[in-house]
């Protein structure tokens, strides 16, 4: 029987109770997002919308000392089990979980920073299981609804962070423009460098509000020869015990 936990250098993130288990691609993600955060301002407030585990928060808890950090969960049980991932961590008084349906819960609060490892499958087949179908089918909150929460609870200068799978790429800059959001980062991620790319790494602020060049790139997690490629070492290299 495989563990129910994924233990970190600073952290450990139990999963038996949730659905959205840690993958490699979160992995990256929440490093991704964490790296870029130190760029930002300090004291961040940070929304990460459908936190799972809780990974994504604490992992950018953990490179970013002065951000607090409000993560929403709609399972009720993946809640639970976030808030005890926080409760054992160093960071338990900069995180909140609150379970709850992001798309009912309103707060007149903007957020510097806003993240999110979203649902990916809309309108295709599901499950048994309904906290499954919850954690990978976006019936409760499709990406159209995802980037309305943004557009209405991002700062006027603050920036976002998704992560999407690639076959989505085609209807992205209708969904972005409908809100008036526009992407000012795209990495493309890679299993292998021999293998096509499987995810979207996105950064997006308000339309017209980054003076940033759109700037495109791409991540392989592994080289040629199945050994984690510089670019994912130097990412994950403060979070994954063989590194």
């Amino acid at each position: 029987m495989s563990n129910t936990y994924f233990r970190f250098k600073q952290f450990t993130v139990d999963q038996g109770r949730c659905a959205m288990k840690v993958t490699t691609d979160g992995c990256l993600f929440g490093a991704w997002v964490a790296a870029k955060a130190q760029q930002e301002k300090p004291g961040l407030k940070v929304l990460d919308i459908g936190t799972g585990t809780g990974l994504l928060s604490l992992m950018l808890a953990q490179k970013n000392a002065g951000a607090e950090i409000e993560a929403k969960e709609i399972d009720k049980e993946a809640a639970i089990q976030a808030a005890e991932n926080v409760s054992m961590s160093p960071w338990k008084d900069r995180i909140i979980i609150i379970h709850t349906n992001a798309k009912l819960y309103s707060t007149n609060k903007f957020y510097d920073l806003i993240i999110s490892n979203p649902p990916f499958y809309e309108n295709e087949l599901q499950s048994n299981d309904s906290s499954r179908n919850t954690a990978h089918h976006s019936a409760e909150l499709k990406l159209d609804g995802l980037l309305g929460i943004i557009k209405k609870s991002l700062a006027e200068d603050g920036s976002f962070h998704l992560l999407l799978p690639y076959k989505r790429q085609d209807e992205l800059p209708a969904l972005f423009d409908k809100q008036s959001l526009e992407i000012t980062e795209k990495a493309l991620v890679r299993q292998t460098t021999k293998h096509d790319y499987f995810r979207i790494m996105l950064t997006g602020t308000h339309h017209g509000v980054s003076a940033t060049k759109y700037s495109e790139h791409e991540i392989s997690i592994k080289d040629e020869a199945q050994q984690y490629s510089p670019e994912f070492t130097a990412l994950l290299r403060d979070y994954y015990l063989q590194l």
